[in-house]
């Protein structure tokens, strides 16, 4: 039996009124989504954020981002590098009960997580970070799954507003911002995933050696709720209204950038 299977969830989530989650989020706008405030049970919260590694640490761990549209950022994705509380985590978040849940709130059934935690896991933004308007990859090709939600959970040991980070949803021409949250310690955000389900986090601005710290898991169905036709793709980034340089300068020229590197690759 899977291990997720015998954990007591509600072990490890603080209490929360489902019925009138499911309300906010069938009544949240064309880019369904909802928010929970003080997730985890308050001890279990303390443990879990005391369980991230410094930035400085988890450059060595993981796979660190340095382009234009996603810099200063590690992600470590691999479970064996967690400490114990956030395996734990990640156990509850991928358990049948908690999928189920989800279920519930947002009518998608039979979601299934990622053992392998591909583009989620550990997520550690330093000072002077930025990730830019974007969609994820949208197939899991391993298994041909489809995703269909992602679930972030904010694990700085503070936060302040003012420090930026905070995690934005934009409309399909990435022309008006429909949402905002900042990631205030303890507060889970989850959003419905689609071809068009733009979002991003604003530049971190936060002091020296202060990260902006998250865990992000992302759950899959067989089947998509839209026509792609098993076509897969990757992160595609959109420049906000008001950074015309990034857009029209910066983006082009990386994007040619890395085209020319893979031509050259394929060069005997």
């Amino acid at each position: 039996m899977d291990k997720t299977n015998r954990i007591d969830i509600w072990t490890f989530l603080a209490p929360f009124d489902t019925d009138r989650i499911e309300h906010e989020f069938k009544n949240s706008g064309p880019l369904r989504h909802f928010a929970i405030d003080d997730f985890l049970h308050p001890d279990f919260f303390a443990t879990v954020a005391k369980s991230f590694p410094s930035y400085e640490s988890a450059v060595s761990q993981g796979q660190s981002f340095r382009t234009v549209n996603e810099a200063r950022k590690v992600q470590i994705t691999e479970e064996e590098r967690f400490l114990p509380p956030l395996q734990l985590l990640n156990a509850v978040l991928a358990s049948a009960a908690f999928r189920s849940i989800l279920s519930q709130i947002t009518g998608i059934n039979e979601l299934h997580g990622d053992p392998e935690l591909h583009g989620g896991g550990i997520h550690i933004m330093d000072s002077g970070a930025r990730l830019d308007v974007h969609v994820d990859f949208n197939i899991l090709r391993e298994r041909q799954l489809y995703r269909r939600l992602n679930l972030l959970v904010f694990a700085s040991h503070s936060w302040r507003p003012e420090w930026g980070g905070a995690f934005e949803l934009w409309d399909p021409d990435v022309g008006r911002r429909l949402y905002e949250a900042s990631p205030l310690p303890n507060r889970c955000v989850v959003f419905e995933t689609s071809e068009t389900s733009f979002h991003g986090v604003t530049p971190v601005r936060s002091p020296r050696h202060v990260a902006r710290n998250s865990f992000a898991t992302y759950y899959y169905t067989k089947e998509s709720a839209e026509a792609l036709e098993g076509k897969y793709h990757s992160t595609i980034f959109r420049a906000r209204p008001n950074e015309w340089l990034r857009r029209t300068v910066m983006m082009p020229m990386e994007d040619l950038a890395r085209r020319i590197s893979r031509s050259l690759r394929r060069t005997p």
